[in-house]
């Protein structure tokens, strides 16, 4: 895979080669880490390596894969720390495109973006995470997926064995058609705008989740909310009144699921919402608020401040 050595290969040719690639490795680095800003950086490193490379590979692709996984799992292990004493629930850093498509793996492509998805990935460890973005996501050999993580070709199908595993045994049952998705959404954020939530009890199932993910840097239940009329409680009485403080809800799929981006007056980010729906019912709310993982998307609301601005128009209100 590293091929033969060169002088210098033509600067241009070879930033053409990376940028054509970058899509993938972008797409690679984000499911393994499940952060934008992350993968972004390990992206550009990658791109550092190989124009510092005296080397001209057969295949740039497997060369630039090779680099990119290893970087972006070297960054996993040290962020595997970090979330262990993160503060509360942990989500991904919210996608708002997947810059890589391929017809041939449509599907899988999709599904490995959700939030749902990204969450259930944690339970890997880095080296599984790795090797089944590479095998069951992008389609690679093993043959390559051995020289990315520098492991033999059975230990890799192990490690596939295994990921596949604790991934299918915490998947969704069911599929679910993506006219369907967007309608049920659609119906979702008009009850929220409007505060209807007999038709909001209708959309949510039975042991609905509403979870947040702050990292205790913006207010929210210490705890997910569970249950239709928890949630409804919940989402019925808070969400419409903060009308009053200029919060708007802005439709938007995220991950590749329906889901919204709620802004301020101001037009700055407050959250990311994403809804995973089966079966005919909304069944998770994840909503994003932690500022530090919104910065990706534009200028960042102070949810603290805003926050104080909804209580006081409550108290004007009465």
């Amino acid at each position: 895979m590293a091929g033969q050595g060169v002088g210098k290969e033509e600067p241009t040719a070879r930033a053409e080669e990376f940028v054509a690639l970058q899509p993938l490795l972008f797409a690679i680095a984000y499911r393994i880490l499940g952060s934008v800003t992350e993968s972004e950086d390990v992206v550009q490193d990658t791109w550092l390596r190989y124009d510092a490379a005296d080397v001209r590979p057969e295949s740039a692709k497997a060369y630039l894969s090779t680099i990119v996984t290893r970087l972006a799992v070297n960054v996993l292990k040290s962020a595997r720390v970090r979330r262990e004493e993160y503060v509360g629930e942990w989500f991904p850093e919210p996608l708002l495109e997947d810059p890589y498509q391929d017809p041939q793996h449509s599907a899988e492509l999709a599904d490995s973006v959700s939030m749902a998805a990204l969450v259930l990935l944690e339970r890997l460890s880095p080296l599984e995470r790795a090797a089944f973005v590479l095998r069951d996501v992008f389609g690679f050999d093993y043959t390559d997926i051995a020289a990315a993580l520098g492991r033999s070709e059975a230990a890799c199908r192990q490690l596939v064995v295994r990921a596949r595993r604790h991934v299918r045994a915490g998947r969704p049952r069911f599929r679910v058609d993506r006219q369907e998705q967007q309608q049920l959404a659609t119906r979702f954020f008009e009850a929220i705008r409007t505060g209807d939530v007999d038709s909001l009890r209708t959309l949510l199932a039975a042991d609905v989740q509403l979870v947040t993910d702050t990292g205790g840097n913006a207010p929210a239940p210490p705890r997910p909310i569970v249950g239709v009329e928890n949630t409804v409680r919940v989402l019925g009485s808070v969400l419409p009144q903060l009308g009053r403080v200029g919060l708007t809800l802005q439709p938007q799929q995220i991950n590749g699921e329906p889901g919204a981006l709620a802004r301020d007056r101001d037009g700055h980010v407050v959250q990311a919402i994403t809804l995973e729906i089966a079966e005919g019912r909304i069944h998770t709310i994840r909503s994003v608020s932690n500022p530090d993982k919104l910065t990706h998307l534009g200028p960042v609301a102070d949810p603290w401040q805003l926050a104080r601005d909804y209580r006081e128009a409550r108290r004007g209100h009465r």
